[in-house]
């Protein structure tokens, strides 16, 4: 569901990648009524046609994807009820998370095997997903004391939507005109900011809410890493989470322990010389990336740390590990 929109596109390239034994069926979850039947779309290089929700769509299907607007999962919620062998949905929206059968999921935070199935489940907020997968290995570096971090959202937490508005705000503040604010109710183009307006489609203050609650269930079963304190704040770029990260040590660990500690499969860290990572650079990349390691000139036992990752990619890789775990 929402094969059209940014996330769904990013999970079919990624399933695709994995080359999961999936026969991958494309409806459209556009909010267009003039689209209802359907949308011409892309894939593969190639144009295809995506239909919109009908009736019997989802006969015989095992698991359902929502990447689109969160008022197409309770439309799916309809379609399935009475089933006698409903799908089991993966939301990566968070629109089901107040669902009581739905269980929060972010496979790359989570000891294997830990997971009890579920017929609906939510894949957490990236930002909540970074965090986690960072701290969890963190903290065989040393004792972790404190956690303090500001997180810049792209607009492309928002959508197609976000985007749109993003670039066409840009050229409207080039050319002297006026801005369109359907999506942020605020300027959000070469701007920085701690809340949007009053209109806007969510709230940053809602989204550091979602991240502080995602994270505090990714790190229930490990209550030796205490819980960040979290701001969030708008950042004028179109896609990928960076955050600026202070940690405080019982005993700070030397430099090249951390970064040595640091590294895993799914965490790339940078050094020395190397490129500093920025949210361009991790764009349809997999896993996070970490530079920009030094010592708090402060605080003897504090560490910064910066942390980019393409948010729209940990949502897609996370929902397409659950179903991996799901066919065994």
């Amino acid at each position: 569901m929402g094969a059209e929109s940014l996330l769904g596109r990013d999970l079919r390239e990624v399933i695709e990648s994995r080359k999961l034994p999936l026969r991958l069926k494309l409806i459209s979850a556009t909010d267009k009524e003039e689209a209802a039947a359907g949308i011409l779309s892309e894939l593969g290089g190639e144009p295809v046609f995506i239909s919109s929700l009908k009736a019997g769509e989802l006969d015989g299907v095992d698991f359902v994807f929502l990447a689109g607007p969160r008022g197409s999962a309770a439309e799916t919620l309809k379609h399935i009820a009475g089933d006698a062998k409903p799908p089991m949905l993966l939301d990566l929206t968070g629109a089901l998370e107040e669902q009581p059968a739905a269980r929060l999921r972010a496979p790359a935070a989570e000891d294997p095997g830990t997971a009890q199935a579920a017929p609906i489940v939510v894949i957490a907020h990236p930002a909540a997903i970074v965090l986690a997968m960072f701290l969890r290995q963190l903290r065989q570096a040393g004792v972790i004391r404190r956690v303090v971090t500001q997180i810049f959202e792209p607009v492309s937490e928002r959508g197609q939507r976000g985007i749109d508005e993003l670039q066409k705000q840009t050229v409207a503040l080039l050319s002297l005109q006026k801005l369109k604010q359907d999506v942020f109710d605020a300027q959000v183009s070469f701007n920085l900011l701690p809340r949007y307006g009053e209109e806007a489609m969510k709230s940053l203050e809602d989204v550091e809410t979602d991240v502080d609650r995602h994270l505090a269930t990714l790190l229930s079963k490990t209550p030796e890493i205490p819980l960040p304190s979290v701001n969030v704040a708008h950042a004028p770029v179109f896609h990928g989470y960076t955050m600026s990260l202070w940690v405080e040590f019982e005993n700070r660990p030397a430099m090249e322990v951390l970064s040595a500690g640091l590294k895993t499969a799914d965490i790339e860290v940078r050094t020395g010389d190397e490129e500093p990572p920025s949210n361009v650079g991790a764009a349809g990349q997999s896993g996070i990336t970490v530079g920009s390691i030094h010592e708090d000139r402060n605080d003897g036992r504090a560490v910064w740390f910066w942390i980019v990752a393409d948010n729209l990619r940990v949502t897609a890789e996370n929902a397409a590990e659950v179903v991996r775990e799901a066919l065994g």
